[in-house]
């Protein structure tokens, strides 16, 4: 819904005091530029280079090939992917590819990353690798918001955690806890 892909069957979604769904449609290819997405399936497209996917990003936004040439392989040295830059997504494993997912969705800055299920395809020290990684982008200012239904993950990192049941949330806890 924040994305303004689909619509809330009561209330309102609102991003920095706009509500989402009230924007017009020529403006919403703009505000989904302040938020980059992470999924737990990748999303990567297969005949690109990691390299590739990660400007293809740069390249809608309408960034000039100077920034993509600077910004590209910053990210990638962020996420630890420089080495795998030219290899494409069926080269790599599973927690390489999230990788380079994380390094799609930041390219562009984003003021918030949206990381649904990001670990749910992994092994325990990708995920863990993912979520070091995500911690770090938070902090150097990104608002990361993560829905994850491991409980290692939420009691490790040990931040706000909002509990959701049928659209409604029923727990909003500053240093939560998982809790059945």
């Amino acid at each position: 819904m924040i994305l303004g892909e689909e619509k809330p069957s009561s209330g309102k979604v609102f991003y920095e005091s706009v509500d989402i769904h009230r924007l017009r449609k020529h403006d919403v290819p703009r505000f989904r530029r302040k938020i980059g997405t992470v999924f737990q399936d990748f999303r990567l497209l297969p005949n690109k280079t990691i390299y590739e996917n990660v400007a293809f990003a740069m390249e809608v936004a309408g960034r000039t090939d100077e920034e993509i040439h600077a910004d590209v392989p910053q990210v990638l040295e962020l996420v630890d992917l420089t080495h795998k830059a030219f290899h494409f997504p069926d080269e790599l494993s599973g927690g390489e590819k999230q990788r380079a997912a994380i390094a799609r969705a930041i390219v562009n800055q984003p003021d918030i990353i949206i990381a649904d299920e990001p670990t749910g395809n992994l092994d325990p020290i990708n995920t863990n690798e993912i979520v070091q990684i995500l911690k770090k982008i938070n902090d150097l200012g990104t608002t990361i918001i993560l829905t994850t239904h491991n409980k290692n993950i939420i009691d490790t990192l040990g931040k706000r955690v909002i509990t959701m049941e049928k659209g409604k949330v029923v727990r909003d806890e500053a240093t939560g806890r998982y809790s059945m």
